[in-house]
C-alpha cells in the first residue's frame, strides 16, 4: 500500500513539475478547471499546422487493385492526406476549428484560415467522395475515420462564420456518402466491435449520434439508438480488470457507458451504469493514468490518447448520473488522467504528435 501511494504521490508531481513548465497554455475556469488560454490554443494549433499538409510520412491504409492505384496520398486524398493517416488528417481539421472558434483572434488564425480554405474546396472534397465510391474502399476507415468526419461536419455546421458555412457546404457530399454508409452498413452489423483502438463500435457511433442530434436527422438518430440497445442494453459486468490493452487509445468499457448515456433517459441509464460498472469494477478507472513507456513507438503512445478519451468518456458518463459521490470519484479521476498526460502531447515524437493534441483539445472541450 506504501510503495503504491508513494507511485501514485511520484507520479502526480512529475506531471505538475511538467505542467508547471508550460502553465500559460492553461488557466483555472470558473469550476476550478484547466481550460485552454489562447497561448495554449496556439501551441496545439501549430502542431496541427504543421502536420495537415505534410504528405510524408504515410499510412494509407488503401486496397489495391492494380498499378493504376497507386497513386500519391495527396492525389488520393487531396482534403485529408497529411497527418500520417486520414482519420488524424480529419481530427486535426475539427481541433483547428474548434479552436479558431474559441480563439478568433488567435495569432494563427489567418494561416488556419488559409490552410482550411485550400483544403477543404469544394473539388478536394468531390475527390474524396470519388474514392470512397470505389468498390474496394467499402470499409475504409469504419467507423473510427467516419465518426470523426461527423464531428468535423458538426462543428462547421453549428458554426455561424461565413467561412464556416461555406466549408460545411463544400463537406456536405462527403458527409453525406459516411451517413449512407452508417445507414447501410448498421443493419448489417450483428455484433458490435469492442476493442480499445479504431474500430469500437460504441466510440463510431457516439460521434454520428451528436450530428444526428444537432442536424435533427431523425433516420441516422433512430437507427443509432436501436443498434446502441440492441448491442449493449443486456451488457453487465464489463471487464475492466482487462483494461487497459498494450495499444488502446479508447476504454472499450467507457467507451460504451459514454454512449448509452447518450440513448438512454438519464433514470434508465443509472440502472443500465450500476450494472454494467458496479462499484467492485470502478476502481479500475480511479487508478493511476495509463504509463506510456516510449512515446516513439507508435502503438504505444496510443496510451497517452487512452487517458484522454477517459476523460472526456468520464465527464459526459459524470453528467448522467444521479449520485453524487460517485460523481466526485470519478471526476477526480479525470483530473488525474488529464494533468498526467497534458505535459506530454508535444512530446518531439511524430508518432504522438501528429494526432494527440486534438484528443487533449476535445478533452478539455467536454470538462
Amino acid at each position: 500500500m506504501m510503495r503504491t501511494l508513494l507511485g501514485i504521490l511520484l507520479i502526480c508531481m512529475i506531471s505538475l513539475t511538467g505542467l508547471a513548465q508550460k502553465m500559460e497554455y492553461y488557466e483555472k475556469n470558473e469550476n476550478g478547471q484547466l481550460a485552454l488560454t489562447v497561448e495554449g490554443a496556439s501551441h496545439f494549433a501549430e502542431l496541427a499546422l504543421k502536420c495537415m499538409q505534410q504528405e510524408y510520412p504515410n499510412k494509407l491504409g488503401q486496397v489495391l487493385t492494380g498499378d493504376q492505384d497507386l497513386k500519391s496520398p495527396k492525389t488520393l486524398h487531396p482534403a485529408f492526406y497529411g497527418c500520417y493517416d486520414w482519420h488524424s488528417a480529419v481530427h486535426g481539421h475539427w481541433m483547428l476549428i474548434r479552436l479558431l472558434r474559441k480563439f478568433p483572434d488567435m495569432p494563427e488564425a489567418a494561416e488556419i484560415r488559409k490552410k482550411l480554405n485550400a483544403n477543404l474546396s469544394a473539388e478536394n472534397i468531390a475527390a474524396e467522395v470519388a474514392y470512397f465510391q470505389q468498390k474496394t474502399a467499402k470499409s475504409f476507415e469504419r467507423t473510427y475515420g467516419w465518426s470523426w468526419l461527423m464531428k468535423l461536419s458538426e462543428e462547421l455546421y453549428t458554426w455561424e462564420d461565413e467561412d464556416a458555412q461555406r466549408w460545411y457546404k463544400n463537406l456536405k457530399p462527403l458527409t453525406d456518402v459516411i451517413i449512407d454508409r452508417y445507414l447501410a452498413f448498421l443493419p448489417k452489423q450483428t455484433y458490435p466491435i469492442r476493442t480499445g483502438v479504431h474500430p469500437n463500435t460504441a466510440f463510431g457511433l457516439s460521434f454520428a449520434w451528436d450530428y444526428a442530434v444537432t442536424t435533427k436527422h431523425d433516420a441516422l438518430k433512430n437507427l443509432i439508438a436501436k443498434r446502441a440497445k440492441d448491442y449493449y442494453l443486456l451488457d453487465t459486468d464489463c471487464p475492466a480488470e482487462w483494461e487497459p490493452g498494450g495499444s488502446d487509445f479508447l476504454s472499450p468499457c467507457l467507451e460504451e457507458a459514454n454512449l448509452m448515456r447518450r440513448v438512454l433517459s438519464q433514470g434508465e441509464f443509472n440502472r443500465w451504469f450500476a450494472k454494467f460498472i458496479p462499484k467492485k469494477k470502478l476502481q479500475y478507472f480511479l487508478q493511476t493514468p495509463a504509463e506510456v513507456s516510449d512515446r516513439e513507438d507508435p502503438q504505444i503512445v496510443h496510451l497517452d490518447g487512452l487517458n484522454l478519451s477517459r476523460v472526456w468518456c468520464i465527464y459526459g458518463i459524470a453528467s448522467s448520473l444521479k449520485n453524487p459521490k460517485l460523481k466526485i470519484s470519478l471526476l477526480a479521476s479525470a483530473e488525474k488522467h488529464i494533468m498526467a498526460t497534458l505535459p506530454n502531447i508535444a512530446s518531439g515524437a511524430y508518432e504522438g504528435e501528429h494526432w494527440l493534441a486534438s484528443f487533449a483539445v476535445y478533452a478539455l472541450s467536454e470538462r
